[in-house]
């Protein structure tokens, strides 16, 4: 069990939930990630409130970076210990570990050269660690 932010109704910051999550293993083409850091939005007021409308009980939160603790059968572009970013959804950023498809992350590196990254496993860039 992982420690996550969930809400189970809309409203202000008193909906936000600690709680205890079961995270489970990545489907084929997913990875989990433990975090490291997250970004806090204001967007995710507009999740937390309603004004965006979602499916409740839900996580929060669209981006982060952290290091790949396992992969699915099916990923191509990373592998276990890897550093990575993310900023799309799924929802579920406030979370100590998560799962994320694979095509929704990129592969950070020490001394990149490449300042830029693309969401299509075909197009994969690395991204310096110094931009998270």
């Amino acid at each position: 069990m992982v420690k996550s932010i969930i809400i189970s109704e809309h409203g202000g910051p008193d909906v936000l939930e600690f709680k205890d999550v079961k995270i489970g293993s990545p489907g084929p083409e997913e990875i989990k990630i433990k975090n490291l850091a997250i970004g806090l939005n204001f967007i995710d007021t507009y999740h937390r409130s309603g004004l965006y409308k979602l499916k409740l009980p839900s996580g929060i939160g669209m981006e982060g970076a952290g290091i790949v603790q396992e992969i699915g059968s099916k990923v191509k572009y990373f592998n276990k210990g890897d550093r990575v970013t993310y900023s799309q959804m799924p929802l579920g950023s406030y979370s100590e570990e998560r799962i994320i498809p694979e095509k929704n992350c990129c592969k950070n590196t020490r001394g990149s050269k490449r300042k830029s990254c693309s969401k299509y496993n075909d197009k994969r860039f690395n991204l310096p660690l110094s931009f998270i």
